[in-house]
């Protein structure tokens, strides 16, 4: 060694801010302070949903200091870049996946929360012909359920 700091802008930084920096420039994104802080809440190797309001529970618990506001820009741009799929529950709810393959969900309305439906599960037809030069990007099925009644 030389003496001088090192040229990688990375050398000392924790493996995970690492990872996520590479997972933003690779989808576009520049790789700042509140995109790293919260790519690393996200991206942690398991698949979750959340919404901005959970994120940014878990922000402020983690000590991250970001603004709702933000919060909500930043999983419409990861969403944007790839990065997540937005699942619309109902008109002001939705859920950010961090799994962003084919498949879809169960909506447990006693509980507020999604969970995954294998993707061969569930077979969608009779789709109606699209509009000239448009094609489908994905089909978001959400069934939603309750606890049974008791009887």
């Amino acid at each position: 060694m030389n003496g001088r700091p090192s040229d990688d802008p990375h050398a000392g930084a924790p493996k995970r801010e690492r990872e996520v920096t590479e997972l933003l420039r690779r989808a576009g994104l520049r790789p700042t302070r509140q995109r790293l802080s919260l790519g690393a809440l996200l991206f942690d190797g398991v698949d979750r949903h959340v919404t901005a309001e959970m994120l940014h529970e878990q922000a402020i618990r983690a000590s991250v200091p970001v603004s709702l506001a933000t919060v909500y820009n930043t999983l419409h741009q990861f969403t944007h870049a790839g990065l997540l799929r937005e699942v619309a529950v109902d008109g002001a709810k939705s859920y950010f996946d961090t799994n962003t393959r084919d498949h879809h969900h169960f909506y447990l309305e006693d509980e507020n929360r999604l969970i995954d439906i294998a993707g061969g599960s569930i077979a969608v037809t009779g789709l109606p012909d699209t509009p000239e030069g448009m094609e489908i990007t994905h089909i978001d099925v959400v069934v939603r359920v309750k606890q049974a009644a008791k009887r």
